[in-house]
């Protein structure tokens, strides 16, 4: 049972009471990602995850890290595309003190000057490493070449001539425009009862700040392809298919037709693509929502000379799923492959406080897990044919990342 509750000022509070267990995750969610920056401030919303970490106007950096370290708890943030997310996870006995810290890290982080210019460093090392890994950076070479210059085509971490435009004053007024009452909801999940939500209103439930009702701009899918050449050992590839946005009524028939196509050892991709031919030992697929838009990826690594091969065999397994669509088999192990994965996923509270996190942010619904599961089991291999008619109706964006092919 989930209890909600919306502040006079607009912050919405979302609680979850799990009694089996000792631990209590809290969760401080904004609406705001690298999809709410501009060519200017791009990675502004990653490079702020960092310094709310740095230290407040009673606590350094160092204070924080050993408040956590000293009741054995864990304190940590991500950035995404379109919202960031503070946590801590602690002992029940310990539920105040975390929540006081992350207020106190929300209302008062100082964005001291030399600070971070430290951070600074830091989140260049972070895009350094990042670029080192092919890998990964083929992905974010998919989303430009899927959505060119809106933001959803932008890097989570930015560029270095970013990072160094930013100052205190840049970061303060980007906190104004976005960390508003509106933009927050607040989750807690575990051993904690629905008073904790008078605790957690009294942090968070008056402070003002103009919402911010800018609306989004609904990007365009561009079948774009984007080349790199790089020193690598590999090939890396990427394609991209327009898919489905949150909440989409076929969302769960997509996610059945993915765990087909790529999105397990028993898939057709890792099949045909691995285990048939040895093309590749890195080879999946997966789905991104975002608020208005969805992108099926395919990736896989390979030697250069075999790339022309990867990719017929990925073409054929993609054009054997559109014509025949999945077996009376796949249809049902992929479902009961899906049930499975998300109950266990919910065993953590850090599972069920950032799935009633962002379905609060995003959705503004909650479903039980008895209506997702029948959500599930009425996929049927109609929905399903729809779903891969309205995937692969469009031509594929494309990204790789390959060392420079030798002339002929």
């Amino acid at each position: 049972m989930i209890d909600k509750h919306t502040s006079k000022n607009g912050v919405r509070i979302v609680l979850e009471k799990i009694p089996a267990v000792r631990s209590v995750t809290i969760g401080i969610w904004v609406l705001t990602g690298s999809r709410n920056e501009t060519g200017e401030n791009n990675g502004i919303s990653h490079f702020l995850e960092h310094m709310f970490f740095k230290g407040t106007k009673t606590r350094s950096a160092q204070d924080i890290a050993e408040a956590f370290d000293s009741i054995g708890g864990q304190i940590n943030a991500f950035t995404s595309k379109e919202y960031t997310c503070y946590y801590a996870k602690v002992l029940d006995t310990h539920k105040d003190f975390a929540l006081e810290i992350l207020a106190d890290m929300f209302f008062n982080s100082t964005f001291d000057s030399e600070e971070m210019e430290r951070e600074k460093k830091v989140v260049y090392e972070e895009i350094k490493m990042y670029e080192d890994t092919p890998d990964d950076i083929v992905h974010d070479l998919l989303a430009k070449a899927s959505y060119g210059d809106h933001p959803l085509g932008y890097s989570i971490l930015g560029t270095e001539g970013h990072l160094k435009e930013f100052n205190p004053d840049i970061l303060r007024r980007y906190v104004e425009q976005r960390y508003t009452p509106n933009h927050v909801v607040i989750s807690v999940a575990g051993n904690v009862d629905s008073s904790f939500i008078h605790s957690v209103e009294g942090y968070f439930g008056s402070y003002e700040s103009p919402a911010d009702n800018k609306e989004i701009v609904k990007p365009s899918f561009l079948a774009q392809s984007i080349e790199r050449n790089k020193d690598t050992e590999q090939a890396h590839l990427c394609l991209g298919y327009q898919g489905l946005p949150q909440g989409d009524k076929d969302i769960y028939s997509l996610i059945i037709m993915n765990n087909v196509l790529g999105g397990s050892m028993s898939s057709r991709l890792f099949q045909d693509v691995r285990e048939k031919q040895g093309l590749a030992y890195s080879v999946f697929s997966y789905h991104s929502t975002f608020l208005d838009h969805g992108l099926l990826t395919i990736y896989a690594g390979t030697g250069k000379d075999q790339l022309p091969l990867l990719r017929d065999t990925i073409s054929k397994t993609v054009d054997t799923l559109i014509k025949e669509g999945l077996s009376d088999k796949e249809l049902r192990n992929s479902k009961e492959q899906m049930k499975g994965s998300l109950m266990l996923s919910l065993e953590s509270t850090n599972s069920r406080m950032s799935r009633n996190g962002r379905n609060e942010l995003l959705l503004q619904r909650h479903r039980t897990l008895d209506e997702t599961i029948r959500d599930i089991d009425a996929v049927s291999h109609n929905s399903v044919k729809q779903v891969i008619k309205t995937v692969f109706n469009h031509p594929a964006s494309s990204a790789l990342i390959a060392p420079a092919m030798n002339p002929e």
